[in-house]
């Protein structure tokens, strides 16, 4: 294996001792870079949207002491304040970083704590559709009404305890092309938060896998169609979360350990970049899923735009106060 020593910029650029060049990507990342330029700025619009879209049902049709919708509700908090972050990302790619010292520290921070609550939150709705599947007699909800603030603040809070050495470890710097860049000033400390990273998510992951086998076996036996349609909303959100996630996470942790070659270096790099444009494009899948799956969600989107249309609101009436007929909810998600 080649000598090696490495520079801390956005691309993991490689010096090997045992040749006079610098492994540089160079052009090799000049049309990704522009790739994520507009990706990132699509995600962050596409996120906005979705995600307000979904906090404004919410807060007019459902029923917000449901422990379940209170999740849905940080989640979607979660993956708004993890998009917020994205424009400066996509300057970063073009122009290197140039908001300075504070803004680097706080947006790696506003990061992360995004990132972390939204992957506690999903773990914590899992759970929780675990329990009612399984005892659904169970009094929990109606403890929710007291313990959803509660929980949710303990998340949010966790969550930005966790990014603390992110925050105090990160720095402006410049790299071998003479290019600002914001990243940890320590290898050591990026290798810590990366393996937290990961170690974080295969726990999350493994409750998650753990809970959604013991539903889909309880589910399979039941007969309802409603059921049947909750198993594959479960399935297509789980799915959705490991394929955005579990790439970026994998490689993020091979790249802590010396490249044999220049070239696999390179490889390497690009593979690690396209997860992660994948992985921070999942802050807008969310929405879509609800679209797409969610036949709740579909009717309540049907019935806001009939009420936004004229003459539409003297037809619309609120699941809420619909206490009979097919729209009778009972507080339930807006799954």
């Amino acid at each position: 294996m080649d000598d090696y020593a490495f520079d801390l910029d956005e691309n993991y650029s490689y010096t090997y001792l045992n040749e006079s060049n610098v492994c540089e990507m160079g052009d090799y990342f000049v049309f990704n870079t522009h790739l994520t330029t507009v990706l990132y700025t699509l995600v962050f619009f596409l996120s906005l949207l979705g995600n307000t879209l979904v906090l404004w049902i919410l807060f007019k049709y459902e029923n917000l002491t449901s422990l379940t919708n209170v999740f849905i509700m940080n989640l979607c908090l979660s993956d708004l304040v993890f998009s917020s972050m994205l424009p400066f990302w996509a300057v970063d790619q073009s122009f290197g970083w140039i908001f300075g010292e504070f803004l680097c520290k706080a947006m790696n921070a506003v990061f992360s704590t995004g990132y972390y609550s939204g992957v506690f939150f999903l773990t914590l709705m899992t759970i929780l559709r675990y329990l009612s599947v399984a005892n659904p007699l169970s009094t929990l909800r109606s403890q929710t009404q007291c313990c959803g603030f509660l929980v949710s603040l303990v998340v949010w809070t966790g969550s930005i305890l966790i990014v603390v050495p992110e925050m105090l470890h990160t720095a402006v710097q410049e790299n071998l092309e003479g290019k600002k860049t914001c990243d940890y000033a320590d290898w050591k400390w990026k290798k810590v938060d990366i393996y937290q990273r990961n170690v974080l998510f295969l726990f999350s992951f493994g409750v998650i896998i753990f809970c959604y086998f013991k539903i889909l076996i309880i589910l399979l036996g039941a007969k309802s169609r409603r059921k049947h349609r909750t198993v594959k909303l479960i399935l297509i959100i789980v799915v959705a979360f490991f394929l955005s996630w579990a790439p970026y996470n994998i490689l993020s942790f091979l790249i802590t350990f010396p490249p044999p070659t220049c070239q696999y270096a390179k490889d390497s790099n690009l593979a690690f970049h396209i997860s992660r444009q994948i992985a921070f494009s999942h802050c807008c899948l969310n929405p879509v899923l609800y679209v797409f799956v969610g036949v709740k969600f579909k009717r309540h989107l049907f019935r806001l735009c009939r009420w936004r249309l004229p003459h539409g609101s003297d037809e619309v009436s609120s699941p809420r106060i619909c206490s009979q007929g097919k729209f009778h909810y009972e507080g339930a998600s807006i799954y």
